[in-house]
């Protein structure tokens, strides 16, 4: 495994009697475009920031390729950052702000201008070298801002939420633009977003805070087939979750009943549970099945009673209530309501592959 470049250990950062990070630790590889997830208010923000230098943490340190970042000034770390703001200075042209971080570093004019037209090339924007910030689209401006942060080859690049104030299909856009220009600088890129869509699509790992920790590390598919708590489940991706009384639980296999009396079982074994308590079943929308009563032959299921059905052009979205009124979701392929014989108020069965399912204690 690749020895860690950034390294942030045990940081805890109060503001008197609030807690705004606990305990943060994370490695992070060189190269890699790692990326803090979680909802307003979990600490991912506070801790770029420490790593930036704009904020001073109550415990903890951060080192960088080896050597302590804390006690270096904000304006010597040489790390570049990106803002939700484009920030661009409104009376310089775009090679001119572009050139900015290089003039205050004093660097030959030569060097310079070949930097700027480098980085002009890298986001796609050489036409626009002679424009001024306010003849760009929102969409331009934020390329510029990321081509600043770079021109002057920093270890590390923060990005705060740099694309929440474009629309859906800009954002998509310059998410690509990201990818694309990640891979062919190598940069180490820490970014920050509470948008699940955006991390998965853009991130070689994703740091998942919740209440000022991490809860889980790892990359998109690990964290949406494995997660390692409900808070994990419910945003990484879109969960159902049922519960559940366990009636056994050991050897890697739980046995259970819904509030029904309709058994369960699960491969997903949680030693914390035991026979007797309560638990939540968690399982994916797309990996449970819907078969209408006269349809399922043989097949077992949970009974439930279909209350809407949505066409979302690739996928049927079935929404439907259990025994015990909890509505769940199920996602089939956009062809299943052709032949499955299922309309608003049938009743079917619903099944799903115990392996699948994954086990936690009840919140």
């Amino acid at each position: 495994m690749t020895a860690a470049f950034l390294q942030i250990q045990r940081l805890r950062k109060t503001y008197d009697d609030v807690v705004a990070i606990d305990q943060v630790s994370l490695d992070v590889r060189k190269g890699e475009f790692m990326t803090f997830l979680g909802p307003s208010g979990s600490g991912k923000s506070t801790t770029l920031y420490i790593v930036a230098g704009f904020q001073e943490p109550s415990e903890g340190r951060v080192l960088l390729d080896g050597k302590p970042l804390l006690s270096v000034a904000p304006n010597k770390r040489h790390i570049g950052m990106v803002f939700q703001r484009y920030t661009l200075f409104p009376h310089l042209t775009v090679g001119e702000n572009i050139a900015f971080p290089l003039r205050v570093r004093r660097r030959p004019d030569a060097e310079v201008k070949a930097k700027v037209e480098q980085m002009l090339k890298l986001v796609h924007l050489s036409e626009c070298r002679d424009r001024m910030p306010a003849q760009l689209s929102g969409g331009q401006q934020q390329r510029v801002a990321i081509a600043r942060a770079l021109a002057y080859d920093p270890p590390v690049l923060l990005m705060d939420e740099p694309l929440s104030a474009l629309d859906k299909k800009l954002r998509e856009e310059i998410q690509l633009e990201l990818r694309r220009i990640h891979q062919e600088t190598g940069v180490t890129i820490l970014y920050v977003t509470h948008d699940q869509e955006e991390a998965l699509r853009l991130s070689d790992r994703i740091a998942v805070f919740n209440k000022g920790r991490i809860e889980q590390v790892g990359t998109g598919e690990e964290l949406y087939a494995n997660p390692s708590s409900r808070f994990v489940a419910s945003f990484i991706g879109n969960s159902n979750f049922l519960p559940v009384r366990v009636t056994s639980n050991n050897d890697g296999r739980m046995n259970g009943v819904f509030p029904n009396g309709h058994t369960v079982s699960s491969g997903s074994f949680n030693p914390v549970l035991t026979a007797g308590d309560e638990g939540t079943l968690m399982i994916r929308p797309e990996q449970m099945r819907i078969h209408a009563l006269r349809n399922a032959g043989s097949a077992a299921g949970l009974p439930v009673t279909v209350r809407d059905i949505t066409y979302l052009g690739d996928a049927m979205h079935y929404a439907v209530a259990t025994p015990w009124q909890q509505e769940i979701s199920i996602r089939m392929p956009a062809g299943h309501r052709h032949d499955s014989g299922l309309s608003i108020g049938t009743q079917a069965l619903v099944d799903w592959d115990t392996r699948d399912v994954r086990l936690f204690a009840q919140a």
